[in-house]
């Protein structure tokens, strides 16, 4: 039964995947614009773009176009960029590092404030703690991510210089690999700050209606009838029981924090994943931005798999409802 219920989980993930694949050298063969034009100049000669043709697959009809980007994907050997000349996997794997940096403080950040606050409201219910949690929740979660960026770069990056106004590192960069590190981390303060204000709203609205939810559950107050401490109430007993959804909110809000990373690192000149794509999709770098969609795919669907092979494993009700089905 358990292996019936994993098996299922792992082919929908792979057939959608599959899709993702599919239309993704779909959608760039469609595009307006033309590749070729960027890698190919008007004044080169008719045997040079034979040439460059032939490097990149272009002379190829179309199915055996298909073929070569399924082995290219499902190896990671994605070609050369049209732009840079470089191997698209070297371009990724320099801008890798950032993004993930970027992502990580983000998410934990934005999580542990926003869980945090929703636990504090959802004890305190009624207070002028909750009342200011779910206003400033509601609040932020309804500007636009790009307003919110600018706003704060603008006002403490122009107005008052208290963070660095673009890019990941100083120029000249810091001498020595503490102080490097130390410059990439101030650079990346202001971007993880802006994430932070735009994600705890959510996590403390969702955090809240949990725990009221749990805080009114029998065994709860059977745990105050005991006269255990009002901490051991809450967090050892009420907050232990819905740990399971922020496990899976948890895992299922990375892909959007790595689409984020695109507008993130544009708005703040970071140099990640997330502006490599944008490049990509600008200079009509299909090699470069299907290795970006097909990363991104493969982190949404992993995460998604991920969420539901945990949440599984906490409560095992889901393996057998989806069993029973």
């Amino acid at each position: 039964m358990k292996r019936s219920w994993l098996l299922r989980r792992v082919l929908a993930s792979l057939l959608v995947l599959i899709c993702v694949l599919v239309l993704n050298f779909a959608l760039f063969r469609v595009m307006p614009g033309d590749a070729v034009s960027t890698i190919i100049d008007p004044n080169f000669s008719p045997e040079a773009k034979e040439r460059l043709r032939a490097l990149y697959g272009l002379d190829r009809p179309m199915l055996e176009q298909f073929f070569i980007y399924l082995k290219q994907m499902l190896t990671f050997r994605f070609g050369l960029s049209f732009l840079s000349r470089r191997p698209v996997w070297d371009e990724l794997l320099s801008r890798l590092p950032g993004t993930i940096t970027l992502m990580s403080l983000s998410m934990a950040a934005s999580a542990a404030l926003g869980i945090w606050l929703g636990v504090k409201s959802a004890v305190r219910r009624g207070s002028w703690i909750e009342k200011l949690v779910l206003r400033a929740g509601a609040v932020m979660s309804s500007f636009p991510g790009f307003f919110v960026q600018l706003v704060l770069l603008m006002l403490l990056a122009r107005d008052f210089p208290i963070f660095p106004l673009r890019g990941s590192v100083s120029v000249p960069p810091p001498a020595g690999g503490w102080a490097l590190l130390a410059d990439r981390l101030w650079h990346l303060c202001l971007p993880v700050l802006s994430l932070t204000l735009m994600g705890f709203g959510g996590w403390a609205l969702y955090v809240r209606n949990l725990m009221v939810r749990a805080l009114g559950e029998d065994f709860v107050l059977m745990a105050r009838a005991r006269g255990l401490s009002p901490r051991s109430v809450v967090y050892g007993h009420a907050f232990r029981t819905i740990l399971p959804p922020i496990v899976t909110i948890l895992l299922m809000s990375v892909p959007g924090l790595v689409s984020g990373a695109v507008i993130t690192e544009t708005v703040f000149s970071l140099r990640g994943v997330g502006a490599f794509l944008l490049e990509a999709l600008s200079g009509h770098d299909y090699p470069a931005a299907g290795a970006s969609f097909y990363l991104l795919a493969l982190i949404t669907v992993s995460c998604n798999l991920l969420a539901d092979v945990v949440y599984g494993l906490v409560d095992p009700r889901v393996r057998i409802e989806g069993v029973n089905r």
